[in-house]
């Protein structure tokens, strides 16, 4: 396959693209001219036959039914590996069949799979600073089923499939489902009067906006030829040095600069977490925020020239307006995904 892929083959499975992640990662194919295929448990609202607004045309089927992912990957050069179970509910017993039903779709079509990936897979025998070529030796049961996950994954590529691996840190954005953003430094449902502060002080921490994630992928497909059949780059995203500056960020765009900051009372997750699976998944991965924790991207950089980057302050408008604490702003500013600078952002700002 040389250059980009014929528009004849550039049809793309996306499952999980009700979710936030495979959601972004669905409407940047189809602005990029992809035939873009999302798999539904549940009917969409418009006809199945025709294109949403969007640009997703909505099959109806369940990740966890090899026939219905079969079908709905029929001819796909590209399938967008992104589904979960909701609020990871039974993620142990569901995660890796839904990947193995993926995989057999892949090999069938040769095609590639898009697997976002996570640093959970990783303990820290290879922090602070983590290169594609890291061991994966993780501490929690959710990032060994990960590490499963992408072993199947480099086996697959024996079987006549191919592979593009992203990884990022914690995902934001305004489209983001569950997330460490609106999920853990803002209380879900409620207008936000104070920010949680998850990490230890002075520990940085990794973030990466999704409409980022989602140009960045583009990038790289847009390369196919120069990928090779097993690809892996990590994200730089957004790097928090001190673990006080997204907190600053979410502050100064809400117009609030003395919101307070409190530490996160994991104590209550733990609790929480014997009845609510959410609370349970988000305490396992404490470790990612007692330590430094950031992903190389000098690979990516390498390959792409730059690697795609929102400034902080307008992702995180744009983020808090998705979840409706702030009102829309007119889309005349900086696209997302063009290579700017931060804008320096003080806690002491209005």
């Amino acid at each position: 396959m040389a250059g980009q892929l014929a528009n004849k083959d550039r049809i793309a499975l996306v499952l999980g693209a009700t979710g936030g992640i495979g959601g972004e990662l669905a409407r940047a194919l189809a602005a990029r001219g992809w035939t873009v295929r999302g798999l539904r448990r549940k009917p969409a609202e418009q006809s199945q036959s025709q294109p949403q607004p969007d640009g997703i045309e909505w099959v109806v089927g369940d990740a966890m039914n090899a026939a219905d992912v079969a079908a709905a990957a029929e001819g796909a050069a590209l399938i967008v590996h992104a589904v979960n179970p909701p609020g990871y509910k039974d993620w142990d017993r569901l995660v890796l069949p839904m990947l193995d039903n993926s995989i057999a779709a892949a090999c069938a079509n040769r095609a590639r799979i898009l697997l976002p990936g996570t640093v959970y897979n990783y303990g820290p025998d290879v922090f602070p600073l983590i290169p594609e070529t890291a061991a994966q030796n993780p501490l929690t049961r959710k990032g060994a089923i990960r590490v499963e996950m992408e072993r199947r994954l480099h086996r697959a590529v024996q079987q006549g499939a191919r592979l593009l691996i992203l990884r990022c840190g914690d995902f934001f954005g305004p489209k983001a489902g569950n997330s460490w953003f609106n999920q853990g430094l803002l209380t879900p449902g409620k207008p936000p009067t104070r920010i949680n502060q998850p990490g230890r002080p002075g520990i940085g921490h990794q973030w990466a906006y999704l409409p980022d994630v989602a140009e960045t992928a583009m990038r790289l497909l847009d390369r196919e030829a120069e990928l090779g059949d097993d690809a892996m780059f990590h994200m730089d995203g957004h790097w928090d040095g001190d673990g006080n500056r997204m907190a600053a960020a979410i502050a100064h765009a809400l117009g609030k600069p003395g919101l307070p900051v409190r530490r996160m009372p994991w104590w209550l997750l733990r609790l929480a977490g014997v009845a609510v699976p959410l609370f349970r998944e988000l305490g396992e991965m404490r470790y990612l925020w007692q330590r430094p924790v950031r992903l190389d991207n000098r690979r990516l950089r390498a390959f792409l020239g730059e690697e795609p980057h929102t400034p902080l302050e307008l992702a995180v408008r744009r983020t808090l307006e998705g979840l409706g604490h702030l009102p829309a702003q007119p889309a005349d500013m900086p696209e997302a995904g063009r290579c700017m600078p931060d804008l320096a952002i003080s806690s002491r700002q209005g």
